[in-house]
């Protein structure tokens, strides 16, 4: 019963017959994973019955005898909503079980945290697979439920270092991402003529008539057709139909021989899935589960399905589609109609339902539409997309001109909103608003339509619906909503004292109706105003008692925080987040906004990409531009102007795929820095100008610490009266935070800057050297100290050298070599000073300091999660830490980074 040995001419055993190659592929990954090369993943691709199944099964039992802990399952077609469901179903089940039920519940708990769960899930995934290597084959993948899908999507990657050896089946490829192990995929072709006449005298020995070599020929290479017939025609002949044709007259024969009753149970399990539970098909049957045994026996006789101690499975889904085939389609409707009903009668959820009633309901069919509608509901924090779906199939079928097409509507836009499909919502509540609802149901949609509009970011025509929703609207609590979404939308206009008044207005109502979702906007709109009109204290209040009442608002508050210089409660903040399921790519740019004002580049660099990350495993890239204008400066502190522009292109995309008002002024601002290390500063400043289109410079929150350059890009282009604009800015956003040393720094550089003059550069010195910025200080350091020059190199030599040792500490290499040029300049020793050494791109000496301790903990045996406890950061940063450190080391596994990890500790400056 061993299969051949690799290379050998022979054919494999029985069921086997053609796969050798596909088997030996196989087999090197198990050993590969075994022999600690890292994680990787394969996946088996091909129509139903061409073997997938088979080799999945073969490649279970190789790994078990090389001594992996092995999670094998199943998908299930009609099972594909549950969430979670169809990795569950591999996770629980194996001897042992790499999860347990206890371990899986308190997952399941967090379910509408996708990110969070994922997360959680590689974390035991990572234990229990330490020093063992692990397989988890799910089959029928393309089946999948939605988080499932998202999570084989996310795991994968987040794993890579552990010996994890993924093995997935399915029809289609299910276009996982290509950032994870190794993939290899196994595309399961025809059997050869030679593999299929090996089939022909396993079933009908060495003599085979030619009339089954030229009937084997109709059944294309597929082997589970080629077995069925084979099978036929060792019971009754050689006569007969063709394949497929011959599957499905081949089983209606059988069933043909069928008594009645067993008759109707197979067509009702069909309808079920290809597994199902007895007493399931004995509901829909309307008959007692134990007066279906002698039906049981008699179909798992005639080789139809078999019983695996839980559920009973048809043999092959092959086998199920072929008794579902036979059902008139009539039949199938009513069918999955009652099996939809008589689910949720016996307490199954309406997501258990609803595959059913995709398949039957009708246009009118309120019960229907009603389950559609709460199973959209369940699944919204889960999967929008998924449920935004089902709210339009919900809204379907129920006719426009009732009541509850509203209600159904509303639901509707909210997932689609919540789904990123804003164009679709907007279209949506439009069509409704046709209708010409009832005013209060008007006034409705139009607050449910605030959110959509916000993220189009149309703020004209959120303050045009707001206003009109408030013209006609009588509930308090909507009216309170309308006004909270109006103070946002001001909060991007000229007024913002009109919106201060606005959102305190809002508020007010809110807390009156005792309106949870108003009260959230209401604060959120006072927050952004106040971050908008530079009243940083204001801003951290009311983002404060944001974040006290929703904890998802955190990072806003974080970022708050930043901007009023109140660096250590930032980071405290950041540190309560902990584990905690907040909005995690949210949280890690609020992180790396606070690296990046500590100037602690390379962990800033890992925050953002860790963002982008987590915001690509969502779909939803909101703060993609900002994130790519950040990582564009951090490579022009390095001198990196290829990854800079890189960037910059980045951003022209994301610009051109999804124009937004609110990302212009960065864009042109990455532009105008990158035009200006070119020498074009004509066309630098002209884009500096660009920015200001909507707004002065200083009101966009991501520039306000970038009016310096903006400053030296005006002065270099000659544009005196754009530096003396830029300079009052900063003067005047000083002037409304006079207990925030950057901006007091600030305004005194821009103004020295301007004006020539040393004294506001020293004044600049030392209102920085009391904050929490030790780029902002090096750069003022470093013009006071070129200004200081003509008068002498004894008064520049010592700002000069401070900014050239802060440079260099926080990794700003290229502004360091800067600073170093005009050091040599003020000494009389040539070479006081080596240039800053460019860091190699591989090799232990290529890894930052935060990559270096994040190495060596995993070394140790850390877990990714007990590494970012050590070193307080999260579980993602430490993923993201390994990743570059996997890429500069070439290597692939933790067992090889262990290897590479020198022994010796690092010196002073090995650690940073």
């Amino acid at each position: 019963m061993t299969a051949a040995e690799p290379g050998s001419p022979g054919l494999s055993r029985p069921g086997l017959r053609g796969r050798e190659a596909e088997l030996a592929r196989l087999r090197a990954l198990v050993e590969a994973v075994r022999d600690g090369e890292g994680g990787a993943m394969a996946l088996l691709l091909g129509e139903p019955g061409i073997g997938k199944t088979v080799l999945l099964e073969e490649t279970v039992a190789l790994a078990r005898e090389q001594g992996f802990v092995v999670s094998q399952g199943r998908a299930e077609e009609l099972h594909e909503l549950a969430p979670l469901a169809s990795l569950a179903s591999g996770l629980l089940h194996g001897d042992p079980p790499l999860l347990s039920a206890e371990d899986f519940a308190r997952l399941a708990g967090h379910h509408d945290q996708r990110v969070w769960l994922v997360e959680r899930l590689a974390q035991l995934i990572e234990e229990r697979s330490a020093g063992t290597p692990t397989l988890i084959a799910i089959d029928d993948v393309q089946w999948a439920d939605p988080l499932s899908r998202f999570a084989l999507n996310v795991l994968p990657a987040r794993l890579f270092t552990s010996p994890v050896l993924w093995l997935l089946a399915g029809r289609e490829d299910p276009d996982l991402r290509r950032d994870g192990p190794c993939l290899t995929t196994v595309p399961l072709r025809p059997l050869t003529d030679a593999a299929l006449a090996e089939l022909a005298r396993d079933a009908l020995g060495d003599d085979v008539p030619r009339k089954v070599t030229e009937l084997l020929d109709g059944s294309g290479g597929n082997p589970f057709l080629a077995t069925e017939l084979l099978t036929g025609i060792a019971a009754s002949g050689t006569e007969g139909h063709a394949p497929p044709e011959r599957l499905v007259l081949g089983v209606r024969g059988r069933l043909a021989a069928l008594r009645p009753g067993t008759l109707d149970f197979l067509r009702i399990g069909s309808v079920l899935g290809r597994a199902f539970r007895l007493g399931d098909a004995a509901a829909l049957c309307g008959r007692p589960a134990t007066t279906l045994i002698g039906e049981l026996d008699e179909a798992i006789a005639a080789g139809l399905i078999d019983d695996d101690g839980e559920r009973l499975v048809f043999r092959h889904d092959l086998l199920r589609q072929a008794v579902y085939a036979d059902l008139a389609p009539s039949a199938r409707r009513a069918l999955h109609r009652e099996a939809a009903r008589r689910l949720v009668a016996v307490g199954r959820t309406p997501v258990d339902a609803v595959p059913h009633l995709l398949k039957s309901a009708e246009p009118g069919d309120h019960e229907a539409a009603r389950l559609l509608g709460r199973a959209a509901t369940d699944v919204l924090s889960v999967m929008p997309d998924l449920a935004a779906d089902l709210a339009l199939r919900a809204l379907e079928l129920i006719p426009p001109h009732e009541p509850m097409a509203f209600a159904a509507g509303e639901r509707a836009i909210t997932a689609l909103t919540r789904a990123g499909r804003y164009a679709r919502a907007r279209e949506t509540g439009d069509a409704l608003l046709a209708r010409r609802p009832p005013l209060d149901v008007f006034a409705r949609l139009q607050s449910v339509l605030g959110d959509t509009l916000w993220h189009l970011d149309d703020v004209h025509e959120l303050t045009r619906r707001t206003t009109a929703g408030l013209a006609v609207v009588t509930d308090p609590a909507i009216s309170a909503r309308l006004t909270a979404r109006q103070a946002l939308a001001r909060s991007r206009g000229r007024d913002l004292d009109a919106a201060r008044s606005t959102g305190e207005r809002a508020l007010a109502q809110a807390e009156r109706a005792d309106d949870r979702e108003a009260r959230v906007v209401a604060l959120w709109g006072l927050g952004e105003i106040a971050l908008n009109a530079g009243e940083c204290a204001a801003a951290v209040a009311h983002h404060t008692a944001l974040s006290a009442f929703d904890a998802a608002f955190l990072p806003e508050e974080v970022v708050a925080r930043v901007h009023l210089d109140d660096f250590a409660m930032a980071r405290q903040l950041l540190g309560t987040a902990g584990d905690a399921p907040l909005r995690p790519a949210m949280l890690m740019w609020a992180q790396g906004t606070l690296h990046l004002g500590l100037g602690r580049l390379d962990d800033a660099e890992a925050d953002f990409v860790t963002a982008e990350r987590l915001e690509a495993d969502l779909r939803v890239p909101g703060n993609l531009v900002n994130i790519r204008v950040n990582r564009g400066r951090l490579a022009l502190l390095r001198g990196d102007r290829d990854a800079a522009r890189h960037h910059l292109e980045v951003v022209r995309a994301a610009m051109a795929e999804r124009p937004n008002t609110g990302n212009h002024a960065a864009h042109q601002y990455l532009e105008a820095v990158l035009a200006d290390a070119a020498g074009h500063h004509a066309a630098a400043a002209e884009r500096i100008r660009s920015a200001q289109r909507d707004h002065p410079f200083v009101r966009w929150r991501i520039l306000r610490t970038r009016c310096v350059d903006a400053v030296r890009i005006a002065l270099r282009a000659g544009d005196r009266a754009l530096a003396d604009d830029l300079a009052a800015q900063a003067a005047a956003h000083a002037a409304r935070n006079p207990a925030v040393p950057t901006a007091q720094g600030i305004a005194a550089h821009t103004a020295g800057l301007v004006g020539g003059d040393t004294a506001l550069l020293e004044r600049a010195v030392r209102a920085l050297l009391t904050g929490p910025r030790p780029l902002h200080l090096a750069a003022a350091s470093a013009d006071l100290g070129r200004a200081l020059l003509p008068a002498g190199t004894a008064a520049a030599i010592p700002a000069l050298t401070r900014a050239y040792e802060v440079f260099v500490q926080t990794g700003a290499g290229f502004e360091a070599d800067r600073v170093r040029a005009d050091l040599d300049r003020a000494v009389t020793r040539s070479g006081r000073r080596a240039a800053a050494r460019p860091r190699p791109s591989q090799g232990w000496e290529a890894l930052t300091a935060s990559e270096r301790k994040v190495a060596r903990l995993i070394a140790a045996g850390h877990t990714n999660r007990s590494a970012a406890a050590a070193l307080f950061v999260s579980p993602h940063t430490v993923n993201t830490h390994l990743a570059s450190v996997f890429r500069k080391l070439s290597v692939t596994s933790r067992v090889q980074l262990t290897r590479r990890v020198p022994a010796e500790a690092d010196g002073p400056s090995g650690d940073g």
